[in-house]
């Protein structure tokens, strides 16, 4: 088949350059290339769209076409939309419309014809999905990720902030995006059953999908590259990282400390992955304080607790509290925080560290799926992690214990949490194995890509099979050539407040 990834938020390129260091980035970037290369070696003809960046602070995203080295059935395409310098994922809504979704329809005609099925990933790319389905009749999946009705509720907006939010950050268009997007998929691909029943049970969400239909979603996890990530595995930079994070933690850690184990953290420094709750806990904890070390891996930042980052927000929002816990508790000496070049220094640092018998740690308020702690198990690290989303799925479930789950909101039970492992070799080899062991047998990019590509059969054999009877008319401003009526406070308002609702939950489909 020839497979369209509708992408205009972030950017790909050869050399995965700035992977981790933008909050537009990250793990998305990671989910569509290994799932694109993995559908790829299976024979199909893979096309990533995104946007073109001409910017010189991002010369990577240039030229109109890129590949991946070794790899000839991957297309990266860049396609215009709007100004030409890098824009926040915010700000790109007009022109989708105007110009991204145009220019994607124009590339094809000029090509000879469109993909058999398009994936769209947020509710950017899956309302391109929308309005391509809507003129050409080619059907897409949506996966969504994470929902901007939960990132309101993380952010607690209320009626008194909602204009000030709004404009801001657009909710009122992600939302109505969102809904579109859900509502005319061909299928809604989650990768938990939690975040099917959780995210898309919103109040926010009402009337433009039935969780309790089964048609309407599959259940696809995502998964761990082994040959990066496998405690077996060796990066092509694994003895200079090991380098490099022996002389860093030199720099930050007393010398009578350095041997120790380590907590640690590998994420994007923003609110809701809660670094802060887990300073809070080592603070708490004596005990974790006497065994371990705290390394918090930044990406983008080599010296986080001493120098003041760039933007102003992860600055004032996640570094400063975190340097007034270290400050009033005189964790000097006992906590480290650096960033590091890729994944493969990642994995490298991982695959160090369990050898000195660390723990990994992801204390966020509420995490969808959670792969980075999957990437530390099949490196060997165990895990401690936050019992809000995925987790409690990919690593908690089952006969043995895969993983310590944690309350995020609770500094103390992070504590506990982290000084059963830490304590207890008996537990740190059980967990250590049964993480390994579980990732490994059923959260692979194979496995991903396996019931993605069954999916996107069914649907172009039958587009319609899986829709339901009634879509949801498109809202004006999604309306070419030109957007039309903007999203109103009202509509956001409405859609927006009340209570969430929760549904029992369905049977987990896995690789096995």
């Amino acid at each position: 088949m020839h497979i369209g990834f509708l992408n205009p938020q972030g950017n790909f390129d050869s050399g995965d350059s700035h992977l981790s260091e933008h909050a537009d980035f990250g793990g998305q970037l990671t989910y569509v290339k290994q799932l694109a290369l993995e559908m790829a070696k299976k024979g199909h003809q893979i096309d990533i769209i995104t946007r073109q960046i001409i910017d010189p602070d991002w010369p990577e995203f240039a030229a109109s076409f890129d590949t991946y080295p070794g790899v000839d059935n991957v297309r990266i395409i860049r396609l215009p939309a709007g100004p030409k310098e890098f824009l926040c994922k915010e700000l790109l809504w007009p022109h989708l419309v105007t110009d991204w979704v145009p220019n994607i329809l124009k590339f094809y005609r000029e090509q000879g014809g469109l993909p058999d099925a398009m994936t769209t990933h947020y509710g950017d790319g899956g309302v391109c999905g929308v309005l391509i389905e809507d003129e050409t009749g080619v059907p897409f999946t949506f996966t969504g990720h994470s929902l901007g009705a939960q990132k309101m509720d993380q952010r607690q907006v209320t009626p008194e902030n909602l204009a000030e939010m709004d404009e801001q950050l657009h909710f009122g268009r992600r939302l109505i995006a969102e809904r579109l997007s859900m509502n005319r998929s061909a299928v809604n691909i989650t990768s938990t059953r939690q975040e099917r029943f959780e995210q898309y049970s919103h109040i926010a969400y009402r009337g433009a999908v039935d969780v309790f239909n089964k048609s309407r979603f599959a259940v696809i996890a995502p998964g761990v590259d082994s040959l990066i990530f496998g405690s077996e595995a060796r990066s092509h930079n694994e003895d200079a990282t090991y380098q490099l994070v022996i002389e860093r933690l030199a720099r930050d850690i007393t010398e009578d400390r350095r041997d120790l184990p380590v907590i640690l953290a590998s994420s994007r420094l923003a609110p809701k992955k809660n670094i802060l709750g887990l300073v809070q806990a080592f603070a708490l904890s004596q005990t974790l304080q006497e065994r371990a070390n705290l390394l918090l891996i930044t990406p983008g930042l080599d010296n986080p607790l001493h120098e003041e980052a760039s933007d102003d927000r992860t600055e004032q929002e996640v570094l400063v509290p975190i340097r007034e816990v270290v400050k009033e508790n005189d964790l000097w000496g006992k906590i480290s925080a650096f960033g590091l070049p890729d994944q493969p220094a990642l994995a490298a640092t991982y695959r160090l560290m369990s050898r000195r018998r660390s723990v990994f740690a992801l204390t966020s308020f509420y995490e969808p799926f959670g792969l980075g702690p999957l990437e530390a198990a099949a490196a060997g690290l165990p895990v401690v992690g936050t019992q809000n989303g995925g987790l409690s799925e990919s690593l908690g479930e089952g006969d043995e214990e895969s993983a310590v789950l944690v309350d995020p909101e609770k500094p103390a039970d992070i504590a506990n949490g982290l000084e059963q492992v830490i304590c207890d070799t008996q537990l740190w080899e059980q967990l250590q194995e049964n993480g390994q062991q579980r990732v490994l047998s059923e959260y692979t990019w194979e496995c991903t890509a396996k019931h993605y590509l069954a999916v996107i059969e069914q649907i172009v054999a039958a587009p319609a099979a899986r829709r339901p009877s009634e879509l949801l008319p498109l809202h004006p401003y999604f309306r070419h050539p030109q957007p039309q009526t903007d999203v109103s406070l009202e509509e956001l308002s409405g859609l927006y407040f009340g209570s969430s609702q929760m549904a029992p939950i369905e049977e987990h489909r896995t690789c096995a």
